[in-house]
């Protein structure tokens, strides 16, 4: 043992010795009850610690009858001083029996000297029987120490090293001295007088500035602190300062003469506001503290830890605190108050031990590995448990035979029999009971006594809902929590760049992404089961060690091979493996809390819960996966869309008029973007230039095309009329150089001129237009050069025809033609005709909508081209 922990256990030894003593010494003489009377009601004046007032003489008492008046001050009991603020007539009345006699020395006023009275002590009358309630909460208030002892001892002990655990300590054994003590001290042996009131006061004096360090800097400097770091040491050190001299020097007296004297030498009329602010702020910080670190402090776990004692500590101290300030005000003891007030606030208190031991238990607030050893702590508890049952069945056997025999005196003898047999009862309904409680202590105290089927069952109905690896990675954490209570659990999952990526848990920096390809995990993955990192320890077996899986590697060797990984101090690392054997995942658990190894049970549930694990992570990157291609999808369709309402409005919005000529058009797209465009170019007055082109292709690329063709055209078309061959001739150099080889389109460009009826046309390899005469047979505008894009050199020739009056142009792309019906047949150009004379008369539009209705009806199922019609009726 080093040198510092020999020296830590000595202090703790000390100091747990002294507590108990102390502890022990306050519930013996609180309960001693003097055994005389003399009748006399003290009254303590807080500015004269020498004396000691009589308030009242109860009438016909011995203090009456030897002459002791009301409003006399006692000096001397039996000739020795008043001195302190004990009761020195309380002492004497325990030490003496009824006969006996008290002699007190008192100031009378108008007497020259004091007055020598003797008094013959009577016998204590009985005192009325109290209810059930206050006897209770009397002996409970007699053990006050208990839970603070018990509880700060513990923690001290199993965390020796642990600054939090002995603040907790100093702070319960402040809580434990601030039970009253002074007003016993007469009471006390003198062999432990001075000890006792040393101790009450080191302990009582700093009691607020511990509290405030405590909570100003557990779990983690709370936000006051990290703003006003220096203002703990305001309360810590004239707390220090003042008490360990005082308790020095009354440890030295062997009794509290030196206190009395230090408190008139110290009283101005600043001292008592000073006092009373210093112990209340303390105080008052330190809730603050704690409250502020549980809604605000710097990490999750340190919200955690606080959240779990601050209403414990808050409703336990809060009664005491708000009687304490109502006794400020009123200038009055706290125990002048009903008793009801005082023992409830009192009785609060102990909720701050209990809530701190269930954090500790539950929680781990203080990280303490083990309350006790696997045995002791198991047996202790688990058989105390069962221990406490036959006692309480033993009890309720006593209870049950006296209430019998008291309200039925003629059956005594059956009360006993019957007794027993309520308890022996009592005793069997327990077992259920004792059956639930042992699960839970089993749990408590990190037994494992878990059910590795209803882990399973539970973890694989949980698995199917979670959406995403955190919340696997979480689920994964909960229940290796529960079954296995490891000091550390970090689950890693697979990031798709051959690496795993934390997901839950906490890793320094330099762990938080590892490379699947380490050594170390290479091997993990080809073994495909839980591996225990055996820790080094000289004390230990050294072949055990030496070991690294089979192998005979050190510990070092396999902290090298695991790389960034061996900053978690691993003790048992779990591969999760898709079906293929692939690393997807991987568990990081610490040393179990317990100070346990991993069983082959714990091993076998790892690797069903890591196979579990794996399918479920299998699930989800199939569901991710999907859910890209959605997203992907939903993506493409919303460009799509607004690439359709972009060539939508490519297409013309306006149609320049014409007095002579009525002409539409329209396109019906086969997918959301094609490749047919038609345009109405507007060449000045009376003149318009009707384009429809077929792109060759569909789609986007084809819509793209279309694009590119519009914009050449439009940046052109204003020398229609006067050169039209040359605006073509430019508009296929263009597209030739702005397209691939393999991309043409087929052009009809038409350019009307109203005042001579006339149409100017060339025809690009399009489908050629009909021109439907009125009086006259159907004319076909025949191709006059071959299609745009596919030759550099490429010349066009044009043709002109004269529109009259009922004559119908329809200009259209192969798409209408071609559609086909369910007999494979095409629509073809005598039903286009056909159905465009049938509506001639009614106007262009009308011509369109029928054609364009008649090939829907015509064609069965999807549509496979674009159908793009120009209508064009003389008038």
């Amino acid at each position: 043992m080093s040198l510092r922990r020999a020296s830590l256990w000595t202090v703790a030894v000390v100091f747990g010795a002294a507590t108990v003593l102390y502890s022990a010494t306050w519930m013996y003489y609180i309960r001693v009850e003097p055994t005389t009377r003399i009748g006399l009601q003290i009254r303590r004046s807080p500015d004269n610690f020498k004396m000691l007032e009589i308030a009242a003489v109860v009438p016909g008492g011995p203090a009456e009858q030897a002459g002791l008046r009301a409003g006399d001050q006692v000096v001397a009991v039996d000739r020795r001083p008043v001195r302190g603020l004990s009761d020195p007539i309380r002492a004497s009345l325990v030490r003496k029996r009824p006969g006996d006699t008290l002699t007190l020395d008192v100031k009378r006023p108008g007497a020259s000297a004091p007055l020598t009275f003797t008094a013959v002590l009577a016998p204590r009358q009985e005192e009325l029987a109290r209810p059930w309630a206050a006897r209770v909460a009397s002996e409970l208030l007699g053990s006050y120490p208990v839970l603070f002892l018990v509880v700060g001892l513990v923690v001290v002990f199993l965390r020796l090293d642990d600054r939090n655990a002995w603040l907790l300590a100093i702070l319960f054994a402040g809580f434990i001295a601030s039970a009253p003590l002074i007003m016993l001290e007469a009471m006390i042996h003198p062999a432990l007088r001075g000890f006792a009131v040393s101790y009450m006061v080191l302990f009582y004096a700093i009691s607020a500035a511990i509290f405030n360090y405590f909570f100003a800097t557990f779990p983690a400097p709370s936000p006051i602190d990290r703003k006003l770091p220096w203002l703990k040491w305001v309360f810590v050190i004239p707390g220090f300062a003042v008490s360990v001299p005082l308790a020095v020097s009354v440890l030295w007296a062997g009794d509290s003469h030196p206190l009395l004297i230090a408190a008139i030498k110290t009283r101005t009329p600043l001292t008592r506001p000073l006092v009373i602010a210093y112990v209340m702020g303390g105080f008052l910080l330190g809730l603050a503290s704690l409250v502020a670190n549980a809604a605000f402090g710097s990490t999750r776990t340190v919200r955690r830890k606080t959240r779990v004692i601050v209403w414990g500590t808050v409703v336990g101290f809060a009664p005491v605190l708000v009687l304490s300030v109502l006794s400020i005000y009123l200038r009055k003891d706290i125990y002048q108050f009903p008793f009801w007030m005082w023992a409830s606030a009192v009785l609060a208190t102990f909720l701050i031990p209990l809530s701190m031991a269930y954090a500790v238990v539950k929680h781990r607030v203080l990280e303490i590995p083990a309350l006790v050893k696997r045995s002791a702590r198991y047996l202790l508890v688990q058989r105390g448990f069962l221990f406490l049952m036959v006692l309480l069945g033993l009890a309720a056997t006593f209870w049950l035979a006296q209430y019998l025999a008291a309200r039925f005196p003629q059956g005594t003898k059956l009360a006993v029999p019957l007794g027993a047999i309520f308890g022996v009862a009592l005793v069997v309904s327990g077992a259920k009971l004792h059956e639930r409680v042992r699960q839970r202590i089993d749990r408590a105290f990190f037994r494992s006594a878990y059910d590795a089927r209803q882990i399973m069952e539970d973890l694989a109905a949980k698995t199917r809902v979670a959406k995403n690896r955190t919340e696997l990675a979480v689920l994964l954490e909960g229940h290796l929590q529960d079954a296995l209570h490891p000091t550390r659990v970090a689950i890693y999952m697979e990031t798709g760049k051959g690496e795993l990526g934390l997901q839950c848990g906490h890793a320094p920096h330099e762990a938080q992404t590892v490379s699947a390809d380490l050594p170390g995990l290479l091997e993990l993955r080809a073994r495909g089961q839980p591996w225990d990192v055996v820790p080094t320890d000289s004390t230990k077996d050294q072949e055990g060690f030496r070991r690294f899986w089979e192998g005979s590697f050190q510990r070092l060797d396999a902290l090298h091979l695991l790389g960034p990984l061996s900053a978690l101090d691993p003790e048992c690392l779990v591969p999760i493996s898709d079906r293929s054997g692939q690393l997807c995942g991987l568990v990081v658990l610490g040393a179990r809390r317990s100070e346990e190894p991993y069983s082959g049970e714990d091993k076998r549930l790892l690797a069903s819960i890591a196979s579990q694990a794996g399918a479920a992570l299998e699930n989800i990157a199939l569901a991710e996966e999907i859910a890209e291609r959605l997203q992907a999808e939903r993506r493409a369709a919303q460009e799509m869309e607004i690439a359709r309402q972009v060539q939508r409005k490519l297409f013309p919005q306006k149609l320049p008029p014409l007095a002579t000529l009525d002409y539409a058009g329209d396109c019906v797209q086969a997918r959301i973007v094609g490749g047919d465009y038609y345009d109405f170019l507007d060449l000045g007055v009376g003149r318009v230039g009707f384009v429809l082109a077929d792109i060759a292709g569909k789609g986007i690329s084809a819509a793209l095309l279309m694009a590119n063709l519009q914009a050449n055209l439009r940046s052109q078309y204003a020398v229609a009329l006067d050169d039209l061959s040359g605006l073509l001739r430019s508009v296929n150099k263009l597209f030739y150089e702005n397209t691939e080889p393999s991309h043409y389109a087929t052009f009809f460009f038409g350019a009307y001129d109203d005042a001579t009826r006339t149409l100017l046309y060339a025809n690009c390899g399009h489908n050629p237009p009909l021109l439907l005469r009125c009086h006259g047979p159907c004319e076909r505008l025949a191709a006059t050069a071959t299609v745009l894009g596919l030759f550099e050199d490429w010349e066009c020739a044009l043709g002109r025809v004269n529109i009259a009056p009922g004559d119908l142009l329809v200009v259209y792309t192969d798409g209408v033609t071609e559609a086909v019906n369910q007999n494979e047949e095409e629509f073809g150009e005598a039903r286009l005709a056909e159905t465009a004379m049938a509506a001639r008369t009614r106007g262009a539009e009308p011509v369109l909508r029928s054609v364009l209705d008649q090939v829907a009806r015509f064609t069965v199922g999807e549509q496979g081209d674009d159908l793009t019609l120009v209508v064009a009726c003389g008038r």
